[in-house]
């Protein structure tokens, strides 16, 4: 295994089941398709070795790395140069379970995805000013062999307030920025204000007699209902009283 070198196996399985034996031997399904100098490529499913998938990429270019691909399983080998478009990782064990190659043609561009490398110190943090990055990595048009490794932003000249844009960024010749040109990249943003309560001793004495009122309102309540209930008790005697009198002289 070698740097710019790979080779994979046509994969005839699929599914779940086969996707799970490949990767106890330390293999991951994965597809091929793009162009080649010889014309479109068909998506063509694939068995990949992570170990030589890793060995195969520059260490410094990464995902970047032109690969001399190399696919057996077939009626005879193909050969194709490509690059590492995607590829998926399981949510909690991290591990890489997917792969897709993209075949390219070494004299046609090809979009890559490029990462940013921000340097210095922001003028606006002498003010406290915070740096907030926007954007890591830009998608960039260009031959597989002028694809920059990194693109470095100088963030020293920005004060609070001021923006990177994509448009300001300075790509090497031969290159071409795909994501859109008015999107912020890099910000010196103003420091956060700690909103702090206060609560103090006057306003806790005035919020005492309203948290005590609404009990002696309650209080008053029962006093009132007793006030009355005196007050109709006997008058609710002295109906009754006259309503028995009579029939009791009748009953004479």
């Amino acid at each position: 295994m070698e740097v710019g070198k790979l080779t994979v196996t046509l994969r005839n399985n699929s599914g779940t089941g086969a996707a799970i034996k490949l990767r106890a031997q330390g293999k991951v399904p994965g597809v091929c398709y793009g162009a080649s100098p010889a014309g479109r490529i068909d998506p063509l499913p694939i068995i990949v070795d992570i170990k030589a998938l890793r060995a195969a990429l520059d260490p410094v270019r990464k995902q970047n790395t032109v690969i001399d691909l190399t696919i057996e399983g077939g009626p005879s080998p193909q050969k194709l140069h490509a690059l590492v478009k995607e590829y998926q990782t399981h949510p909690l064990r991290r591990e890489i379970t997917h792969v897709d190659l993209l075949a390219i043609d070494p004299n046609k561009e090809v979009h890559a995805s490029v990462p940013l490398e921000f340097s210095g110190k922001p003028k606006g943090a002498i003010d406290g000013g915070q740096i907030r990055i926007v954007l890591r990595a830009i998608e960039v048009r260009a031959k597989p062999a002028e694809i920059p490794v990194k693109l470095v932003v100088d963030v020293s000249p920005l004060d609070i307030g001021d923006v990177v844009h994509v448009s300001s960024i300075t790509l090497p010749a031969g290159v071409v920025a795909v994501t859109g040109r008015d999107l912020a990249v890099v910000t010196c943003a103003k420091p956060e204000e700690e909103v702090i309560e206060v609560v103090t001793t006057a306003t806790a004495g005035e919020a005492a007699p309203a948290a005590g009122a609404a009990p002696a309102a309650g209080a008053a309540a029962p006093a009132a209902g007793a006030k009355d209930a005196k007050a109709a008790a006997p008058a609710a005697g002295a109906k009754d009283a006259k309503a028995a009198a009579p029939a009791a002289a009748k009953k004479k």
